[in-house]
């Protein structure tokens, strides 16, 4: 037990010696910082440039590090990201010798107080104009300063949406001195490209880099150089969002235009859809026009809607011209012979189009020996009403003939005699009355069979171009789906 207490005694002894050692060491290196400070800031000017020799081309390193985009305005053209901006240089006042101050080798310091680079944004469309953030400096023994500062960077970017939704951007940022010129001032790459290591990924956007190029630009108003450093942020929009809003709606909607010459034509409706598809199609391409700025270059599926919805005006034109030829009555011309031969006979074969009147579910052949059975009945009780009265008639002659002959032979005068002859103009008008019955019901029929022919022809021009209509629009939607691969 005594052991025990004994080593837990020396342990505690230990640390606390420890703590001590350290809070002293602390002491004395935040008492040397105050002297280090002092004596380098005593003479110090951070408003020139931080060189022995005015000749000589100060050095600033620079590194950018994309930490997330936080919008991408395409109808204004502006991207705003959140980067953390690193730039190091040496300061030739700024040098001390670090055994004299108990080996210490860097302090932090705020960044006003030491002279910086003055490098900007150069396609910066941002209406603020203020200064960096004032945040601390590193500063070391041998004069190098690292200077971190986070931005709210909004820059200009031209943007092409000729393949929106599946299009792809390229945005620069430019970063360079704004008044030293580069022989005073040189900008150097830290990396070949922007720091992606700590980027969040976006909902919308895919980055697929940030290279980084530098470039010399000898101005017209000035011989010297001006160099900057551009880094190209790749971007590649993530397109579901507009898969499942925007463009998979306008499929199923354009989907619905053909089957309007698939109602039947009595039923008042055709019309009515293809204005109300033309209607949900214009919707959508309001949608896309307040998203999209107003250039030249409309986008792949603002074509797609504006062929879609010069589709559906088409389609809906010829409906209302088919429908004219549906309600031919009976005062119509009749069917041509080339309209009779193409569209009765081989048309309404291909596209399957049944007689006006006619299902799919009554066999056709028992509807054909119906119809027959039914016009021989009628043919036959129609020979039979004309031959008894045919036969009549010719007894009434042969009475007239006999009682004629008779009258003269006889001289016989009577009733018998008048009342056959009565009875045989009544048969006389009975035919005739007969005949005119027959001859309206026949011109009935004929006008009759007229418009039912007018009527197969709009219903065969219906299935038609419902066809091709459907064949129009899959290889639209495939044209579109292609283009975006």
């Amino acid at each position: 037990m005594k052991r025990n207490s004994l080593s837990s005694f020396s342990v505690c002894l230990w640390l606390l010696f420890t703590a001590v050692i350290l809070q002293a060491v602390e002491s004395a290196k935040g008492k040397y910082a105050h002297m280090l400070f002092n004596e380098l800031f005593e003479n110090y000017s951070n408003a020139l440039r931080p060189v022995e020799d005015t000749d000589k081309v100060l050095n600033v390193t620079l590194q950018i590090t994309l930490s997330q985009i936080k919008d991408m305005d395409e109808r204004n053209q502006i991207l705003s990201a959140y980067l953390w901006i690193r730039q190091s240089w040496y300061d030739a006042y700024l040098k001390w010798d670090k055994d004299k101050y108990d080996g210490l080798d860097s302090i932090r310091i705020p960044s006003n107080l030491v002279w910086r680079p003055d490098i900007v944004l150069y396609n910066k469309a941002d209406d603020d104009f203020s200064e960096p953030v004032n945040t601390n400096v590193v500063l070391r023994y041998d004069g190098k300063i690292t200077w971190d500062a986070p931005a709210i960077t909004k820059s200009s970017c031209v943007v092409d949406v000729s393949y929106f939704p599946f299009d792809s951007q390229q945005c620069n940022l430019t970063f360079g001195s704004w008044t030293y010129n580069g022989n005073q001032v040189d900008i150097i790459n830290s990396l070949d490209s922007g720091d992606l290591s700590d980027f969040v990924e976006d909902v919308e956007w895919e980055i697929h880099g940030m290279p980084a190029v530098k470039n010399v630009i000898t101005y017209g108003c000035c011989s010297e150089p001006y160099p900057d450093v551009t880094f190209t942020l790749i971007l590649k929009r993530k397109s579901s969002f507009y898969i499942f809003n925007l463009l998979l709606p306008c499929i199923l909607i354009s989907f619905l235009a053909p089957l309007g010459f698939y109602l039947p034509a009595d039923s008042g409706e055709k019309v009515s859809l293809g204005v109300t598809v033309l209607l949900a199609l214009t919707v959508f391409q309001l949608m896309v026009a307040e998203i999209m700025p107003p250039s030249e270059n409309v986008p792949l599926i603002g074509k797609y809607y504006i062929a879609t919805m010069t589709m559906i005006t088409a389609s809906t034109a010829l409906t209302i011209i088919i429908m004219n030829l549906h309600h031919c009555g009976s005062e119509a011309k009749p069917v041509p012979q080339w309209a009779r031969v193409v569209i009765l006979d081989y048309m309404s074969k291909i596209f399957f189009v049944y007689d006006v009147g006619e299902n799919c579910t009554r066999p056709k052949r028992e509807k054909e020996e119906h119809k027959l059975e039914g016009d021989d009945g009628c043919q036959r009780r129609h020979k039979e009403v004309r031959s008894h009265l045919s036969n009549r008639n010719d007894d009434c002659d042969l009475k007239e003939k006999l009682n004629g002959n008779l009258s003269k032979s006889y001289g016989v005068h009577g009733e018998n005699v008048r009342e056959t002859v009565n009875c045989c103009s009544c048969y006389k008008m009975l035919i005739k009355n007969i005949e005119y019955i027959a001859n309206c019901v026949r011109d009935h029929k004929a006008n009759r069979a007229k418009g039912i022919e007018w009527k197969k022809v709009a219903k065969v021009m219906d299935r038609f171009f419902m066809w091709i209509f459907f064949i129009m629009v899959f290889f639209m939607s495939v044209l579109i789906i292609g283009k975006a691969a």
